[in-house]
């Protein structure tokens, strides 16, 4: 990654939908997704207090190091709601000061629920005037794909995006996304039936729908059709042992649209700046290499 590419800056303004923007910043900075999770193992690797004040020093180092550069943060809302109220204020300075910087934010809370409850996570995360005011969240449909619809209206009303979780990499995940439904079309599984919800909501959108799917980079394979006409994230690489080298086999003829995650295997190499920096150039750089 060039400085020059480094420097150019991804809108943050929702003036066009989540989807047209997430496109713009994965040409112009890289594939690249950094996870922001204050772990308490972190803020002790950088020598920090468990506590609000550590989690702010920590959390502001890692905006001022990437949000310059990264197309994508995503904070992990558990590690600052754990702190309570000082915790959700640091998480509201890093929102607006990321995304002043350039950086498309991710809230990664994986929101679920039914009508006006779900309609009030979305308003949480996604209205224009919000506090913690987000270019996309990420959603759990469990409770049945059309429970997302509050979040679906709010997020292109605001030209924003939702990330559904759909197939994870953790051994628990098989058991409820890969189960088997039977309907009119025969026998597909959880994950599949999201992935064709998935498809539906972006159908005609371009270049790139605002309407997401997680699937782990981890996983051994997909055993899905993954062409939803939207971003896939990818979380897993580095910390959690996918490797870019993972993502062509995992995704085939979708990995344009992936937008693989890591948050550990960069935040290790804190708090120095520059290190911060030069991990996630790295990063961005051998994911492009497999994607191009």
């Amino acid at each position: 990654m060039s400085p020059e590419t480094a420097a150019t800056p991804a809108p943050s303004e929702a003036s066009e939908p989540f989807g047209v923007r997430l496109h713009r910043a994965m040409a112009a900075r890289g594939p690249l997704c950094v996870g922001i999770d204050p772990h308490a193992a972190l803020l002790a690797r950088w020598e920090l207090p468990d506590d609000p004040a550590g989690l702010e020093r920590f959390t502001m180092a890692a905006v001022e190091a990437l949000a310059d550069r990264v197309a994508v943060l995503k904070p992990q809302s558990a590690f600052f709601e754990r702190f309570g109220s000082r915790g959700v204020a640091v998480l509201e300075k890093a929102v607006t000061a990321a995304r002043a910087a350039g950086a498309l934010v991710l809230m990664d809370a994986k929101r679920g629920d039914i009508g006006s409850t779900m309609g009030g996570y979305a308003a949480a995360y996604l209205d224009k005037d919000a506090p913690l005011r987000s270019d996309a969240l990420t959603v759990t449909p469990y409770l049945g794909y059309e429970s997302l619809r509050p979040a679906l209206d709010a997020a292109r009303a605001a030209g924003a995006g939702l990330f559904v979780v759909t197939l994870t990499s953790n051994p628990e995940g098989g058991e409820v996304q890969r189960a088997s439904v039977h309907g009119a079309h025969g026998a597909r599984t959880v994950a599949q039936t999201m992935l064709d919800h998935i498809a539906a909501e972006n159908r005609g959108a371009e270049p790139l729908g605002s309407t997401g799917a997680v699937i782990g980079a981890t996983l051994a394979e997909a055993g899905a059709d993954l062409a939803v006409n939207g971003p896939l994230l990818a979380p897993g690489i580095g910390a959690q042992g996918a490797a870019p080298a993972d993502l062509p086999r995992l995704f085939g003829a979708a990995l344009p649209q992936v937008l693989p995650s890591a948050s550990r295997s960069v935040l290790a190499h804190g708090p120095d700046i520059a290190r911060l920096r030069a991990a996630a150039e790295q990063l961005a750089d051998d994911v492009r290499n497999v994607s191009s």
